[in-house]
């Protein structure tokens, strides 16, 4: 593959902008979140802070694993009774006895076997039939024996990790908490619904945010729109502050006149930690941490610009806050795609057979192309043919 290589940028930007490798990682250098303990129900999605380990042996005694007669000795043998599961039943059998049995029933002492009612031939009181010794029969701790760690810590809580948890005695699991994210959104022509119009312009960042924000172990509290005032961002953004693990303002981010959020982060002596990031699109992009509070990502204004921005800073803040482990995917690009000389390019690709093939569409103001995408392609400068990164989507 012959890469191009677009003109060069000039100014401030190209002068000072973080490399995208090196913004990443310090985004994701956010220490993370003490660990709280919750219940199953509340806890799916979150990272184990520590492990789960079975509160019991399963099964907690000898069962039944299949429906038909629990018998002792050789065959045949005569039906004493019945035992059905959660309730009592025969407690013992002698040699020639059986007992009608249900699955997960409790199996008589004296039981060397199940036969299943497939294989069972019963007349009155009697039932015959060939009963293997242990058939049918899970001996209790043969599946997880009490005290075996089954979820290390920071395993994701899916569905089936919850049933597991629960399975083995656990009714709380010690966790990282959700990070609680509050989102500013600015810019006075921002319009909530019907199309753009001249001096107005439909909001995508706002019905963005929610879904990447869960998706990477985040809860967002409602957006809140804000004019474009120095004095009206300071006040929204110490308000957000207060209840907040993470806040991200969007579209203040940049050098224009109405972006006011690198002056408001200096008068409130936030610790600046990355001012601009070289990539595109997306580069007037800021991470800082307000003192003694939480982190804010400066989002740009422009939609795909701000997914591409929050891939690179919000997304590696939350997984470092929920202990989330960044395995890094990669995939052979297929066809020509622009490698530019000095920045990193978030490019939307499609999976195919041969490859990722660019999705096109790619405009900073555009998401067409991201919705598309299976994922967004990290083309570093000046990238030779090979190999990319590629930055999942949420779905």
């Amino acid at each position: 593959m012959r890469l191009r290589h677009p003109k060069a940028p000039s100014g401030p930007r190209a002068r000072s902008a973080t490399a995208w490798e090196t913004a990443r990682a310090r985004a994701a250098a956010a220490p993370a979140l003490a660990p709280v303990r919750l219940a199953l129900a509340e806890a799916r999605g979150t990272v184990l802070a520590a492990p789960v380990s079975a509160r019991s042996d399963l099964p907690a005694c000898d069962t039944a694993a299949m429906d038909g007669y629990a018998v002792a000795g050789p065959g045949p043998w005569r039906v004493t009774g019945r035992v059905l599961p959660g309730r009592g039943g025969t407690a013992s059998l002698a040699p020639g006895e059986a007992a009608e049995i249900g699955t997960g029933a409790v199996v008589p002492l004296g039981a060397g076997a199940v036969l299943a009612y497939e294989q069972a031939v019963r007349a009155g009181d009697e039932v015959s039939g060939l009963a293997e010794p242990g058939r049918h029969i899970r001996r209790r701790g043969e599946e997880c024996a009490a005290g075996t760690e089954v979820l290390p810590a920071g395993t994701v809580l899916t569905p089936a990790a919850l049933g597991l948890a629960a399975s083995l005695g656990n009714d709380a699991v010690t966790v990282r908490p959700r990070p609680r994210v509050a989102a500013l959104v600015t810019g006075e022509e921002i319009v909530d619904s019907g199309p753009s119009a001249p001096g107005r312009t439909r909001d995508a960042v706002g019905p963005l945010l929610p879904g990447l924000v869960d998706w990477a172990g985040g809860t967002l509290t409602e957006p809140v729109r804000v004019p474009d005032h120095r004095a009206a961002l300071s006040a929204a953004l110490a308000t957000a502050a207060a209840g907040a693990d993470v806040v991200t303002v969007c579209g203040a981010s940049s050098k224009g006149p109405a972006d006011h959020l690198r002056a408001v982060l200096a008068d409130a002596g936030a610790d600046l930690l990355v001012e601009g990031v070289a990539c595109r699109p997306g580069h007037p992009q800021l991470l800082a941490r307000l003192p003694d509070g939480p982190l804010v990502v400066g989002l740009p204004g422009n939609p795909y610009a701000a997914l591409a921005a929050g891939l690179t800073l919000l997304v590696p803040a939350l997984a470092a806050q929920t202990g989330r482990v960044h395995r890094p995917e990669y995939a052979r690009l297929a066809g020509v795609e622009a490698a530019h000389p000095s920045d990193t390019r978030l490019v939307p690709v499609r999976r195919t057979p041969e490859g990722v093939v660019p999705a096109g569409h790619d405009r900073p103001a555009l998401l067409w192309g991201a919705a598309l995408a299976d994922a967004l392609a990290v083309i570093p400068p000046g990238a030779p043919a090979g190999e990319v990164e590629l930055l999942p989507l949420p779905r």
